[in-house]
């Protein structure tokens, strides 16, 4: 990786980098539950589940427990996989590109996909980043210190070099 005397990221930037990848996250989670009313539709339609009570397939997964443990489980395996799968990639989510940011194991190297997705769950939906604020020397949230990773703040042209390899 670039710069020789990284630059750990500070509490504002985690945040708009955060704003910018929820949106990213909600759009994917509304994606996910379309396609996942779909399938319960398409089940129905097959006879393999019954509509029972249910006005809707709306209604029938907010009444089948298990239906509604599958949404809910599918879209943490989405969010989980859209953080992992970024990480791992180039250490950067879209947002974490807009700010500069990145995110590296202690040696400098990008996590692998499992410890990506540990310190995605492990952020407790972004609520580990308010460690920032109190580890004043270090600048760690839970989830680096969980996952034993840092966030660090990239120069520009280290940025650019990132987003070009990726082609």
């Amino acid at each position: 990786m670039s710069s020789s005397n990284p630059v750990p990221a500070g509490f504002g930037r985690r945040l708009a980098s955060l704003i910018y990848d929820g949106l990213v996250v909600i759009a994917f989670a509304m994606l996910t539950t379309v396609l996942f009313l779909l399938l319960v539709q398409g089940a129905v339609s097959l006879g393999w589940v019954a509509m029972g009570d249910a006005q809707d397939v709306a209604e029938l997964i907010q009444t089948n427990t298990t239906l509604y443990v599958m949404r809910d489980v599918l879209l943490v395996l989405v969010s989980i996989s859209f953080f992992g799968y970024f990480w791992s990639k180039s250490g950067q989510t879209i947002g974490m590109r807009a700010w500069r940011l990145q995110v590296r194991r202690k040696d400098g190297s990008l996590p692998n996909f499992w410890q990506a997705a540990w310190r995605s769950l492990a952020s407790l939906c972004g609520l580990g980043n308010l460690l920032v604020l109190v580890d004043f020397k270090n600048k760690r949230a839970l989830q680096d210190r969980l996952s034993g990773c840092h966030v660090v703040t990239l120069s520009k042209e280290d940025n650019k070099k990132i987003y070009r390899s990726l082609d």
